[in-house]
């Protein structure tokens, strides 16, 4: 499957770019407006919230004060709910790496997929670590960096060989960095779809893609970490559960 860019002749291409300037422009006004102290502190909590909604992707149901707690080496004494915590901490950890300019130019490239990868998976716990295969009947330990050595399939979808994934990101890579500004925002979004499709990793592939995109957007709106689109997906996603469809006001979007 080829890398999915929105092309020049696509009859949405005006409207798109519109979009994207016009959000590059809000997101370096927002930040302009913030003195440096409450941007940094934003960016803290910004991080915590979306390892929030990240855990609760994953199934995993972290209290935002647990993960307060965390942050401050307070952990549980129930095993569970500790390494949920450092699972959390995991995240917050690698995503300020990645505010402060540890994926800038790599967000997209295998090396920068793969050190992500590396990052947080060191950062687990060792039970965190071993994923089920349903297929072979066994458990298998994730080596943090290393993408899968079998076959995987999430639900319907059948990943492509591990033999076949080195070619898979050179091309994802070839494509997604050495796009324009604006083509940067727009592929954001395809090129989370296409890691997943790819799914390089025995585990941790949304994680990581979350991360991935976070990072292109940072670079591309110079969003300083103190907003990001994770947010905006969540509160979308509560209000389709109460609706049934993302529909929001104009009071509400703003």
């Amino acid at each position: 499957m080829e890398p999915l860019l929105i092309g020049e002749t696509s009859r949405h291409r005006g409207t798109l770019t519109d979009l994207a300037v016009e959000l590059a422009q809000k997101a370096a006004g927002f930040r302009r407006s913030l003195p440096e102290s409450l941007s940094a502190s934003l960016a803290d909590l910004v991080r915590a919230l979306n390892c929030y909604y990240s855990n609760l992707i994953e199934g995993h149901d972290t209290h935002p004060v647990d993960i307060e707690r965390a942050l401050k080496n307070d952990y549980s004494k129930d095993p569970r709910k500790r390494d949920l915590q450092l699972e959390a901490k995991a995240h917050i950890t690698v995503q300020e790496w990645i505010d402060g300019g540890g994926l800038k130019g790599r967000a997209v490239t295998s090396e920068g997929i793969c050190e992500t990868h590396r990052r947080f998976g060191e950062l687990l716990p060792e039970d965190l670590l071993w994923v089920e295969d349903a297929d072979a009947k066994d458990r298998v330990r994730v080596l943090p960096g290393e993408s899968r050595p079998r076959d995987v399939k999430v639900g319907t979808h059948a990943a492509v060989s591990p033999g076949a994934l080195p070619r898979f990101l050179k091309r994802f890579e070839e494509v997604y960095s050495h796009l324009t500004r604006t083509d940067s925002i727009l592929g954001a979004a395809p090129a989370h779809h296409r890691l997943l499709w790819i799914h390089p990793f025995l585990d941790g592939n949304g994680r990581v893609a979350r991360l991935m995109s976070h990072a292109m957007l940072l670079e591309s709106l110079d969003t300083g970490g103190v907003w990001s689109v994770a947010r905006g997906l969540a509160q979308c996603r509560s209000l389709q559960q109460a609706s049934g469809r993302c529909r929001r006001t104009p009071a509400e979007r703003s």
